[in-house]
């Protein structure tokens, strides 16, 4: 009989063992599920194009943020990582796969892109692996992938970590796009999260109250001769935190 339950950490500890073996996906043991999913590069998956996303390159394009220090959640192969870097930000990224970031580093040494490159749990990763506060903090598909109790995890890792004044940048499946619309609920009656979680415009906007929305709306449906990323089944959202009096 075990009753060891005394923080706040032992209570999510305790549901994600609910979704095992899901739980592989977002915990420091899920190496091994993303790296065969990027074993194979030559698997027809939208995002291992080497392209930026089409809203990150539109908030650079029209001023909404400007270089600094940068922090890409779940960056994968880099590709939003290796565009950071070029418009000039220190990037710091971060990804649970040694295999995505040996990818990833293969794309910087190619492209003569200095980015610091993690494997690791974002949550756990000390200060000084990430060293903040950061300027924008960019996430492209790592948040929808996890459950809700996770949620605490992601907002504290924000409040940490983003500077005053600074931006968060999403893209998340789109509610009627893709992703699963079960109630937070029912996941846990389930013990699934059916491939990822759909997201209204509402619950995004509730989840990050904290911060001022600048923009939220569909990802724009890039054509494949573009050089940018896009797919309308992803909401992109643009916050900033408010600087300090």
């Amino acid at each position: 009989m075990d009753r060891n339950i005394r923080t706040t950490d032992d209570v999510l500890r305790l549901l994600d063992g609910l979704f095992a073996p899901e739980a592989d996906r977002w915990t420091a043991d899920g190496a091994s599920w993303w790296d065969g999913f990027y074993a194979d590069r030559s698997k027809q998956v939208p995002f291992f194009v080497a392209k930026p996303d089409e809203n990150l390159v539109s908030y650079s394009a029209r001023g909404l943020v400007t270089a600094g220090r940068a922090l890409d959640l779940g960056c994968g192969p880099g590709r939003n990582a290796l565009h950071l870097a070029s418009l000039g930000f220190a990037v710091d990224a971060v990804d649970l796969s040694p295999t995505a970031i040996a990818w990833a580093e293969e794309r910087a040494r190619e492209a003569q892109a200095d980015v610091r490159f993690h494997c690791g749990d974002a949550f756990t990763l000390s200060g000084t692996e990430l060293a903040g506060p950061y300027d924008l903090i960019y996430d492209s598909g790592c948040f929808h992938h996890l459950p809700p109790h996770r949620r605490i995890s992601y907002l504290s890792l924000l409040d940490r970590a983003l500077a005053p004044g600074g931006h968060f940048a999403l893209t998340c499946f789109a509610a009627g796009g893709m992703g699963s619309e079960v109630s937070d609920a029912d996941l846990y009656r389930d013990a699934r999260l059916h491939g990822g979680l759909a997201y209204t415009p509402e619950s995004l906007r509730r989840i990050f109250s904290d911060l001022t929305e600048i923009e939220l709306r569909r990802m724009h449906d890039e054509p494949t001769e573009s050089s940018r990323f896009g797919e309308p089944f992803l909401w992109t959202a643009l916050f900033r935190r408010e600087a300090l009096p």
